[in-house]
């Protein structure tokens, strides 16, 4: 049954339209976890750190994707529920245009300063070496990757969540049988998991790239556009949220990165990359759960169906809710089978990351009230609101909490930082819902 985004959404609507999204999202996540696994069983510990050290300079420049798609999809679903669907194309094929060109200069430029960035972080030596080969591939990419992120978004605005999800399958499959051969097979470590990423990223960017090239059967085409200024500064301002949130993480992660050499060395740095890979995985589904309903918000505050944005947003809080008690007892009862998974060959560290999980698994209980609220504003095209948040949750709060708390509980503080940032967050995000209300009589 095909459902769209004109209907009045139950439950188990809202369920089937938004789960595409969030195996979309979870499979993306999975690219980096599938590589942190080979690289640290088969690779070696100071390789895998590499990894995770470099990760957040790459999630940074690849976040420029997502502001496009988050930004754009409230703009185009928005043009939709106004009734002009030529004009949702034309914004949609712009969008997509700039976004590949700004991927090819970023990736240049990603390519010429990552060893200094990297240096001026704290690497040095092996790890160096290893956060430079594991980059300049992974940038070769940068494009392609750019374009996945924002297809992700697209894809559910045209109508088409299973199609976006099928390719990101796909992708992501071809990314886990690629670390297999490269890695464990053929043996070409660091620099073979680099390049099973960096094909798993052209085949999630390129494929939505052709099929959307091509007369299709969905909502949205890629048709000539001319340069609309006013356009771009809206999309850049309604997806600023996304954008920040991605630039705010992955400072937030160097800082954390920064502090566990101090307290705990390399293998603090090992730890939380394992505990990196499980948030990614779980806050995923916060974020497809999010894309996932955001066409549907953009679409009836377009068409000023107020009854139905206070319906949506009613039931997404109760199922929010849900999954985060739900991945609450997860992050408890897996986090000796994860750690172990990844770190299980070093006793030392997987009792650091073990105990790690025990605390952070936490912050999953507040976590998705901020991200959905976030997403919420940037589909009513409210950029301002949704980017306060984000700055608020990635950046203000996890800065604060991570410099504050190991003062205090040491290397526990590091872990108990996230829990607290995630916390106000939540109670922030709460307050903006009800202090907007009555402007978007949701």
């Amino acid at each position: 049954m095909k459902i769209s985004l004109f209907e009045h959404f139950t439950y188990k609507k809202l369920l089937k339209f938004t789960f595409p999204s969030i195996i979309m999202m979870i499979f993306t996540s999975i690219y980096g976890v599938v590589d942190g696994f080979f690289v640290s069983n088969f690779v070696g510990k100071t390789p895998f750190a590499a990894v995770n050290f470099i990760m957040p300079f790459l999630m940074i420049l690849g976040g420029v994707g997502f502001m496009f798609g988050t930004g754009g999809s409230a703009l185009v679903s928005k043009t939709m529920g106004e009734g002009e669907p030529r004009k949702a194309k034309e914004y949609f094929s712009l969008l997509v245009y700039v976004s590949a060109v700004c991927g090819v200069v970023i990736g240049v430029l990603g390519i010429v300063f990552v060893r200094p960035v990297a240096a001026l972080l704290g690497a040095e030596g092996e790890m160096l070496d290893n956060c430079v080969l594991y980059g300049r591939i992974i940038l070769l990419a940068l494009p392609a990757l750019m374009l996945q992120y924002e297809f992700q978004s697209f894809f559910v605005t045209a109508g088409k969540p299973q199609l976006g999800l099928a390719v990101t399958v796909a992708a992501g499959v071809a990314n886990m049988v690629l670390d297999w051969l490269l890695v464990a097979v053929f043996s070409l470590g660091l620099q073979g998991a680099a390049i099973a990423t960096a094909v798993s990223q052209c085949i999630g960017g390129l494929i939505p790239l052709l099929y959307f090239a091509r007369r299709n059967s969905s909502l949205l085409q890629l048709v000539e556009a001319k340069l609309d200024k006013k356009a771009l500064l809206q999309t850049c301002a309604n997806g600023s949220s996304e954008l920040m949130s991605n630039i705010s993480m992955s400072i937030v992660g160097m800082l954390y990165n920064a502090q566990l050499l101090r307290y705990a060395g390399e293998n603090g740095v090992a730890a939380y990359g394992v505990l990196m890979y499980v948030n990614m995985i779980f806050i995923a589904a916060f974020i497809g759960y999010a894309v996932g309903t955001a066409p549907v918000i953009g679409y009836h505050y377009g068409a000023k169906t107020q009854g139905e944005l206070k319906s949506l947003l009613g039931k997404s809080l109760i199922i929010i809710g849900i999954f985060s008690v739900a991945m609450l007892g997860a992050g408890q009862l897996l986090a000796k089978l994860l750690s172990t998974l990844f770190v299980g060959y070093d006793q030392t560290l997987l009792a650091l990351t073990m105990r790690g999980f025990a605390i952070y698994s936490f912050s999953f209980l507040f976590a998705g009230i901020a991200i959905f609220g976030s997403s919420f504003f940037t589909a009513l095209n409210n950029g301002l609101v949704s980017a306060l948040i984000s700055f608020l949750r990635t950046l203000v709060f996890q800065v604060a909490a991570v410099l504050l708390f190991p003062l205090i509980w040491k290397i526990d503080g590091i872990w108990l930082s996230i829990v607290a940032a995630e916390l106000m967050a939540a109670l922030t995000t709460t307050a903006f819902l009800l202090g907007k209300r009555k402007q978007y009589q949701y």
